[in-house]
């Protein structure tokens, strides 16, 4: 896992982390309201690139987890998290999980002194956008490029930011083997498509590469599963910020909804209803820092804790947003209305990397595969 010694990492404290989010917090009122994030998802590329900028500046969230070495700030993913906490609660359209995540944690696993000094500066200023070229048609499991010689060939499908990058990070098979390569979108052969999304707040396109020229990056053969992990564990922040988005905006409506001469919060069942999303959101939340700090500080059991924080931060995210739209009525199916939009994120999120039951699936079979070696 990427433990503080190997991204010389510095031990921050609960108050910074909260001081952290909370700048995040002011910055998203002034910067990343409802108005910003629909006028982005109609964008080319469907990103806030004002709030990506000022992110980056103001802030340094890109730079938080690449070691000083390469002008980042030496900190950990588990500030990263508390950044895609807030981020997933206002859904702002910035390639945080895409670039700051996915392709700074390839980066850092491959541990490729070369590349890290070529690419990671402008990742940690922000000045470059990366994305990870990962997928098949079919998903996560199979890889979707192939490479020969340093020549790339196939499509990278649900590529996350991919319409926003200027650098790629492409996962190819090679003979048996998976191998790490980089290259830029503005390259020979290489062209990217934004696809049609459920989750029009999350960007996915499909990279193809016509024998494209690439840089091969050395890089451990066990990279694409401790990627997933961190994937995983960094995502279900992200997840756990936007149900506790929507549980809010529930509360909120219930207060001021008016049914019978009484606010519809005031009912006894709705209350219920209300206390089991609260469960659900405290839970969810609770595992996910888990399964953050067990990746941080490379306990041994990361791994099943980035499986099981991919679960149930899937599946609470989906059931307090299908909730509330109920809890919302007529009102919550709109367009015009934000809710619907936490909805979708919720189900395109439980996606990512591979679905819920995907995950245990493959958790099971390590385990009898362990049990009868």
């Amino acid at each position: 896992m990427l433990t503080a010694d190997t991204t010389t990492g510095q031990a921050v404290s609960a108050e910074e982390r909260e001081a952290l989010a909370e700048a995040i917090r002011e910055l998203i009122k002034r910067r990343g309201d409802s108005a910003s994030v629909r006028s982005a998802m109609r964008g080319t590329p469907r990103m806030d690139r004002d709030l990506w900028r000022t992110l980056c500046t103001e802030i340094g969230v890109a730079a938080l987890p690449i070691p000083e070495e390469y002008g980042g700030a030496g900190a950990t993913f588990a500030e990263t998290a508390a950044v895609l906490e807030e981020l997933g609660s206002a859904l702002s359209p910035v390639p945080v999980f895409g670039s700051a995540v996915l392709a700074t944690a390839t980066i850092l696993l491959a541990d490729d002194a070369d590349t890290s000094q070529r690419l990671l500066p402008h990742l940690a200023s922000g000045e470059r956008i990366a994305a990870v070229c990962w997928a098949d048609a079919t998903g996560w499991e199979r890889i979707g490029v192939r490479a020969d010689a340093g020549l790339l060939t196939g499509t990278a499908h649900y590529v996350v930011d991919g319409e926003a990058a200027d650098t790629l990070l492409v996962f190819a098979s090679s003979g048996e083997q998976v191998t790490l390569h980089a290259v830029d979108t503005t390259a020979d052969g290489v062209s990217v498509t934004p696809l049609p999304t459920m989750d029009p707040t999350r960007p996915l396109g499909a990279v193809h590469f016509d024998e494209a020229p690439s840089a091969t990056i050395a890089a451990p053969g066990d990279l694409p599963h401790r990627l997933r992990t961190i994937a995983w564990a960094l995502l279900s922040a992200e997840q756990v910020g936007g149900a506790q988005a929507a549980l809010d905006r529930t509360v909120e409506y219930t207060k001021a909804r008016k049914q019978f001469g009484r606010t519809i919060g005031s009912f006894q069942a709705l209350k219920h209803r209300i206390a089991d999303m609260y469960v659900q959101v405290e839970t969810a939340r609770s595992i996910s820092r888990a399964a953050v700090d067990a990746v941080v500080t490379g306990d041994p059991a990361a791994d099943e804790l980035a499986v099981a924080a991919h679960v149930y931060c899937s599946e609470a995210f989906k059931s307090v947003t299908g909730e509330a739209i109920q809890l919302h009525g007529g009102i919550g199916i709109t367009w015009e209305h934000d809710i619907q939009l936490y909805f979708k994120r919720a189900h395109g999120s439980a996606q990512l990397l591979g679905a819920p039951h995907q995950a245990v699936a493959r958790a099971v079979a390590a385990l009898r595969s362990t049990a009868n070696g």
